[in-house]
């Protein structure tokens, strides 16, 4: 079943080399389920890239949201599995069999205490994040990124890891619904993602 969800996602430009200039933010590509988090009052809502209404789907996210003291928020994230080498596990995560071990990894905020914050720079956002999520709470965590020329190096450590990639962000843009060019994507060409794709057109 659709729901209307305000909250558009903005989608990553793919892209085949990592920006290197100092104005870049780079975050490490979980394999999952791309995710907008929803918290009003007591009700949270969990959304999918297309509008699905997910919130019966992973209750470990859902208590996670309801334990975080601030009662108005948005988050954009990823929904993973973790395996037991801490590394994502799509296969897992799509067999649905593991639905209340699932966990998110918020790597923007799009409303703070009930003020829509998307007109503000990625850096301002993160800040905002960071601030939400300072005591920690099982099943909700930040996504790590580093900053500027690093990103390079970062993307090789995650090829070397089996990771899907990397996602690069301008710091000082807002944050834009629909496929932005200050989001771009590069990925790791053995991921086990890129294989899917590939066995998809095969």
């Amino acid at each position: 079943m659709m729901r209307s969800s305000s909250f558009e996602p903005c989608i990553p430009t793919r892209a085949t080399k990592v920006p290197t200039s100092k104005n870049w933010l780079h975050e490490v590509k979980h394999d999952g389920y791309r995710l907008i988090v929803h918290r009003e009052g007591k009700r949270v809502r969990l959304f999918t890239r297309n509008g699905f209404d997910w919130s019966d789907k992973y209750p470990l996210i859902t208590e996670a949201a309801l334990r975080i003291r601030s009662t108005s928020f948005v988050l954009d994230g990823e929904a993973v599995l973790l395996g037991v080498d801490g590394i994502s596990d799509f296969d897992g995560l799509h067999s649905r069999k593991h639905n209340d071990e699932v966990q998110f990894y918020a790597f923007d905020m799009l409303v703070s205490d009930a003020e829509d914050i998307r007109k503000l720079p990625l850096t301002m956002r993160k800040t905002n994040l960071a601030r939400l999520l300072a005591r920690r709470v099982d099943g909700i965590f930040i996504s790590d990124f580093e900053h500027g020329e690093i990103g390079p190096e970062l993307f090789r450590h995650a090829c070397l890891m089996g990771l899907e990639g990397l996602v690069s962000k301008l710091d000082d843009r807002p944050y834009r619904p629909g496929r932005s060019p200050n989001w771009v994507k590069i990925k790791n060409p053995a991921s086990p993602a890129m294989l899917r794709a590939n066995d998809a057109f095969s």
